[in-house]
């Protein structure tokens, strides 16, 4: 990972930073069955070396935004990718995410304001002919 900055970008910058290229990572290697777990914001925070608190403070400094908010619209992104370019089971994307598949139509659900079998329906409907 390269993390050299130029000077004049600030540490809050820089952990920004690695903050979303970590999240990048930890989901792809959830997906491609390296890890499986999904990690707390904590852990996160412990792999970056900063406390729990700081974090939340230079994300929603530098960004705007709790650092949960861009972790779920992150796994959002790679479920909505799962539901549209693979064939696997709405189960086994629950799954491969560390989601109990009930509780993963209900997160789904909460923030896509239809079921992923809804959006999995609608994804094909608009790539048919």
């Amino acid at each position: 990972m390269n993390t050299a900055l130029p000077p004049n970008k600030k540490r809050s910058e820089e952990i920004t930073i690695q903050y979303f290229e970590f999240l990048d990572r930890h989901l792809a290697e959830l997906i491609n069955g390296v890890s499986i777990e999904m990690f707390e914001l904590q852990h996160i925070a412990n792999t970056l070396c900063v406390s729990q608190k700081h974090l939340i403070k230079i994300i929603q400094e530098t960004s705007g935004n709790h650092p949960c908010h861009f972790y779920v619209q992150k796994i959002l992104t790679c479920s909505k990718d799962l539901l549209t370019n693979s064939e696997l089971t709405i189960s086994e994307i629950a799954r491969t995410l560390t989601y109990d598949p009930s509780n993963f139509t209900k997160f789904f659900k909460k923030y896509e304001g239809m079921s992923p079998s809804q959006f999995r329906q609608l994804q094909k409907a608009k790539s048919s002919p």
